[in-house]
């Protein structure tokens, strides 16, 4: 699934005056058709053409949704230059990390951000090789000239976009526009998206799930995308009500706020049809609730950033498939289970490797080429997948591994429990025992778990043996649950 143009020529080819971008922007919104796109993506690359920017170098945007990030990001193809997104959420020490690591020559951020400085924090960043700081506030396009500049190709590298760290460990994945175009090909053939969508999310755009679902699908369709600078449900309610959505992607605590909010003050949400939802266990009363508040239908996903959608449930399944699949492979992508249970993939859209981490890559590959995931499945009976949990977040409870995912989605299906993690802490005896953390609506004991996991016929020794109650779970920009800081609480 490779082809000789780029996102840029996808660009070029859509009607000039068609809607292409609505930014919300500090309380305002920025429409641009692909003809005013194209005008700003010519000036932006002319832009950091004239600050010295070559091909194959680094651009580093720490921004958040804008029409700006959309320019720079289309603006570095246009000089055979890479887009390094990074998630504004990240600080000083992850900064300087990718700074260094992509040795990257300017970085770009907004000059303050729900309250934090950029500024300041890059001011004491370490990066002997970052020559410019630009802070978009102060930003002037001067007129086009780009004589003599060299595109990137479509097999060049598109994009270095950090793992969500997850793990603690972010790798910067490196994909090309053949990989991104191949990615975005398949999961909209799957959902039947067209020219007619209107595309919006939760994540931010520098992050691999808003990179793809919101800026180069709609990108490769001609369709339009809206972009929203930060969360807020009733605000994203509006926007979808006002700018008639038709499809939205983002992670179960998303969903969740637009449910819990559109029950309390209902818009208009009649053209709103998809929501594609991933990164967590999708509990059965979502599937209903997506249906009869939001009126739209659900699909789960599995991916990762190193090789986008890979597997999701299908428009011809049951509805109530999301709650049981992870879904079947896209075209151009295939999946296997191990015989220890480990999922690997391999196909049209897994990345080229990691950026300057060549070793860390191969490491990830079998002996006949297909990508360990770290990630453990099993057949879900439908021909596709169901995730079960981490490698690295496999709980050995004396001889037994507790099936870590199985036991979050039998909890979610209590009505008091909205969010939940189970994870593994020291045990002396059994080595480690298995805690649930959760938010619940109500309090409970572990007597009412135990109750509720035997009425579902679950094994006693899968049931957890700790149970803390909190706010909220720490989660990645795209919603998944870092485990890590979980387990770091619990020592």
């Amino acid at each position: 699934m490779t082809r000789d143009v780029t996102i840029l020529d996808d660009l070029r080819g859509h009607p000039a005056g068609k809607l292409a971008l609505v930014c919300h922007q500090d309380d305002t919104a920025v429409e641009l058709t692909y003809g005013d796109l194209l005008d700003r993506v010519d000036r932006t690359a002319t832009l950091l053409h004239r600050l010295g920017v070559t091909k194959g170098q680094v651009v580093t945007l720490q921004l958040p949704n804008s029409w700006q990030l959309v320019a720079l990001i289309l603006a570095c193809y246009r000089i055979g230059a890479i887009p390094g997104p990074i998630v504004p959420i990240m600080r000083r020490r992850e900064v300087q990390f990718m700074l260094n690591l992509t040795e990257s020559p300017v970085y770009i951020a907004r000059e303050e951000f729900r309250g934090f400085s950029y500024r300041e924090m890059i001011a004491s960043v370490d990066a002997p090789h970052l020559r410019h700081t630009l802070f978009i506030e102060e930003l002037s396009l001067p007129e086009t000239d780009l004589a003599g500049v060299t595109e990137s190709g479509p097999d060049d590298p598109a994009q270095v976009a950090f793992t969500s760290g997850t793990t603690g460990e972010p790798k910067g994945v490196v994909h090309s526009h053949n990989t991104l175009y191949a990615m975005n090909r398949a999961q909209a053939d799957v959902l039947h998206l067209t020219a007619d969508v209107v595309t919006a999310m939760g994540s931010p755009t520098t992050h691999q799930a808003g990179f793809t679902w919101n800026l180069i699908m709609p990108l490769l369709l001609g369709g339009t995308a809206i972009h929203v600078e930060s969360w807020d449900a009733g605000r994203m309610l509006d926007i979808l009500q006002e700018s008639r959505v038709t499809f939205f992607m983002g992670a179960p605590t998303f969903l969740s706020d637009l449910i819990e909010t559109q029950a309390e003050d209902p818009r208009d949400l009649s053209a709103l049809e998809t929501f594609a939802t991933g990164s967590a266990p999708i509990a059965p009363y979502l599937v209903e609730r997506s249906r009869d508040v939001l009126g739209c239908r659900l699909y789960a996903l599995w991916g990762m950033t190193e090789n986008g959608c890979v597997t999701i449930t299908r428009p011809e399944d049951p509805p109530m498939r999301a709650a049981e699949s992870d879904g079947t492979a896209v075209p151009g992508m295939e999946v296997r289970i191990a015989a220890d249970g480990r999922l690997q993939v391999r196909g049209a859209s897994q990345c080229l490797g990691y950026f300057r981490r060549d070793h860390v890559y191969q490491a990830c590959l079998t002996v006949d080429g297909w990508f360990d995931t770290g990630d453990l499945a099993r057949d879900d009976g439908y021909g596709g997948i169901r995730i079960i949990g981490r490698v690295k977040d496999v709980i050995m409870r004396g001889a037994e591994n507790i099936p870590v995912v199985e036991v979050e989605n039998a909890l979610l299906r209590h009505s008091s429990i909205s969010d939940v993690a189970v994870v593994g802490y020291p045990d002396a005896r059994l080595g480690e025992r298995a805690c649930a953390v959760m938010v619940a609506s109500k309090t409970l004991s572990l007597d009412d778990l135990r109750v509720h996991l035997a009425g579902l016929g679950m094994a006693k020794q899968y049931w957890p043996e700790r149970l803390e109650i909190v706010g909220s779970l720490p989660r990645t920009p795209s919603g998944k649950i870092q485990k890590f800081a979980l387990r770091e609480g619990l020592r």
